[in-house]
């Protein structure tokens, strides 16, 4: 896919997706989401990918639909709606990009840079880890335009934040600045603009330079599949065979002699073709 309004850029094992409708202030389209998906996708098909970090072109990340079209913009019957894919793409009914993005086996990076609303702002939910600029504002204003949180949003905020932030923040439609988000735990990180990339791409290489792919594709697959559940019974019967079929593994044999060692690990396992018999455990009867 030819991409029109993101960037997709590889540097060593560090994927950057930028948002690139700077003009707009990277307002989402269709068109966007559609190749969010695709990004994601094809990160998760290269094993020469181990992270990757969403930001945003010039001095927002995204400042919601593009409402350019006027009232009808969300009307999925209305020309240029952004309910809608452009000519020639799939129709992503509002979840394409959700779903490539948790389901992709790379951890991936939100370095919000600039003002994120609306689905601006539910894009990052299902990444891995958010860090904001000091600049940045992160706006849930669904109900200010008479919609509701889309994008998954009403299962991945409270997860995040905890149910009474997530319905303080939902309600209002308040936007909500990087000290407040940082004390909910909804951002990880808050810098400076001019050092927001650079911290990102410094947290993907600690990722990337000592985790194994296939340990990274598990275990944000386990944490955010169980996080919610009721006791710990399910999980039981997932970590421990796998804890057992790693264990036999060169993943765990190299990492073990390279602590042993004292250097740094070059796990041989890819996610491509080394994923353990157990993955995916979901929708198994």
């Amino acid at each position: 896919m030819a991409y029109e309004t993101i960037l997709y850029e590889i540097d060593g094992p560090v994927l950057t997706v930028t948002l690139n409708r700077p003009e707009k202030l990277n307002a989402y389209t269709a068109v966007m989401g559609a190749e969010l998906a695709d990004a994601f996708q094809r990160a998760d098909a290269d094993d020469d990918v181990r992270v990757v970090i969403v930001t945003g072109a010039g001095r927002g990340f995204c400042a919601g639909a593009d409402i350019s079209g006027g009232a009808g913009a969300f009307d999925s019957g209305a020309e240029g709606s952004v309910a809608f894919a452009a000519p020639g793409r799939a129709r992503q009914a509002g979840g394409g990009f959700v779903e490539a993005i948790f389901n992709c086996r790379k951890p991936s990076i939100a370095a919000i840079n600039g003002a994120a609303v609306g689905v601006g702002a539910t894009l990052t939910l299902p990444m891995d880890i958010r860090l904001a600029a000091e600049t940045a504002k992160i706006g849930f204003v669904f109900a200010r335009r008479g919609l509701v949180p889309e994008a998954g949003s009403a299962w991945f905020l409270p997860r995040l934040v905890g149910l009474p932030q997530a319905l303080r923040w939902c309600l209002t439609g308040a936007m909500v600045g990087p000290a407040e988000a940082h004390a909910a735990g909804l951002v990880a990180e808050v810098t400076p603009l001019d050092e927001l990339m650079a911290r990102a791409r410094t947290l993907a290489l600690e990722i990337a330079e000592n985790t194994a792919p296939v340990s990274i594709a598990l275990a944000r697959q386990m944490l955010w599949r169980f996080s919610g559940a009721d006791d710990p019974w399910d999980l039981l019967k997932i970590d421990g065979p796998l804890s057992v079929e790693l264990g036999a593994g060169p993943d765990v044999r190299e990492g073990v002699g390279a602590f042993l060692e004292k250097r740094r690990p070059r796990f041989p396992g890819k996610v491509s073709t080394d994923m353990p018999s157990a993955y995916p455990w979901w929708g198994k009867a």
